[in-house]
């Protein structure tokens, strides 16, 4: 079993959200309002138990999916910490991390997961999330990390190194930066693309002209640095680590 200790920045990408613990609350002395984004019925309830350890009084609101977590997000009353597995129905490996910070860049996001291997825990801080907790902590544990989190600390499990660079790391870092440069909507048409849809298809599911998904596809491929659909959807999907995300026991 893990556990955390004091909060560090070893081995933190640079691209890792800087957020000001002050500044996450909604207003100065207002209760913290919570979004927990999980499937699994009793992992919420567990993170709920956590949450109400670290602020008694907390506003926690569920989502069990990232549709419904972003249709939650919209609502004018701002949330101040995200709390995300990565495992969700309707996302693959990082696509919901992804979603997330693209939508809502000023949030932060800190994923609590069973898949807790280096790698995908170096790769889910450089898609900018604000800590990584492993499903396996104790409660206890777990509600430190969440203070350590409002406080400002990029926080991650106690031992964790990060990993050193090498040419693969270095080309997904740069791919994760293109993509960091996609809109919330040109980010929907390149999953829409990873899902072989055709621009007829895309636009009816968007409600808009063809022509504006043409004009969003080339600027996908642009911000990309590819050259076709097919180009951007493979080089895309190695960012998926499909193998690290096999379902692991437990939560």
């Amino acid at each position: 079993m893990c556990s955390f200790g004091s909060p560090h920045n070893a081995g933190i990408p640079l691209s890792a959200p800087l957020h000001d613990g002050v500044l996450a609350m909604s207003a100065a002395n207002e209760t913290a309002r919570f979004l927990i984004i999980d499937d699994h019925p009793l992992f919420r309830e567990a993170l709920h138990s956590a949450v109400r350890m670290a602020y008694p009084d907390v506003d926690t609101v569920e989502a069990r999916s990232i549709s419904e977590a972003l249709t939650l997000l919209a609502d004018p009353k701002p949330f101040d910490l995200a709390l995300l597995d990565l495992s969700m129905p309707d996302v693959h490996g990082f696509d919901g991390l992804l979603q997330l910070r693209t939508h809502h860049p000023r949030l932060p996001v800190v994923v609590v997961s069973g898949h807790d291997e280096p790698k995908i825990i170096s790769e889910a801080l450089s898609y900018g999330a604000a800590g990584f907790i492993p499903k396996s902590v104790r409660k206890s544990d777990l509600a430190d990390a969440i203070r350590s989190v409002m406080e400002g600390a990029i926080h991650v499990p106690e031992g964790y190194e990060g990993q050193a660079p090498d040419d693969e790391s270095a080309d997904r870092a740069e791919m994760i930066r293109r993509l960091a440069k996609l809109t919330p909507q040109q980010l929907r048409v390149l999953q829409m693309l990873r899902q072989g849809l055709l621009n007829k298809q895309i636009a009816f599911e968007l409600q808009v002209g063809e022509t504006t998904v043409k004009a969003h596809v080339s600027e996908i491929l642009r911000k990309l640095n590819v050259y076709s659909r097919t180009q951007a959807v493979i080089e895309v999907s190695k960012l998926d680590s499909a193998d690290l995300f096999r379902e692991p026991s437990g939560f």
